[in-house]
């Protein structure tokens, strides 16, 4: 009879391999959304009295490597992140990569300033400001009857 050695980490193998094949059919079939290894930003959105202002958490993501456009008063932010960081000592050697595609898109209201929108990257912190179109009120005026 043979003896079959016991491994503890097969299962989590396969199933990472099983995760992995999914990953790549919905990739095919276009469904970017699914894919396991984006990430989420975390977004922070507030209206002001002349803005709407999202902040957008990017760490290490240079201005270059984000996207943003509207169309159709649909604003879109993309981009894609790509960091390694190597460590070399006298005694070992390490390389730590992490990656991963985001899009985030939102519907923005009428009223906003669509040639003023103006967006600023500091400290890993990308800044979006739209401003509020800016409509005169007018006085109430009496019509006058003929």
């Amino acid at each position: 009879m043979a003896l079959t050695r016991y491994d503890p980490f097969k299962e989590l193998r396969e199933l990472t391999h099983n995760v992995n094949s999914l990953n790549d059919v919905f990739n095919i079939q276009g469904y970017p959304e699914l894919n396991f290894s984006s990430f989420v930003p975390d977004i922070n959105t507030r209206e002001g009295e002349f803005a709407y202002h999202i902040d957008v958490d990017l760490p290490g993501m240079s201005k270059d490597e984000i996207n943003i456009h509207i169309d159709n008063n649909i604003l879109t932010i993309s981009g894609e992140r790509k960091t390694k960081e190597e460590t070399k000592k006298d005694d070992y050697y390490k390389i730590e990569s992490s990656f991963g595609k985001f899009e985030r898109t939102f519907s923005l209201p009428d009223d906003i300033d669509a040639e003023n929108i103006h967006a600023e990257s500091s400290d890993g912190v990308l800044e979006i400001v739209i401003p509020k179109m800016t409509r005169k009120i007018e006085q109430v005026k009496k019509i006058e009857i003929k």
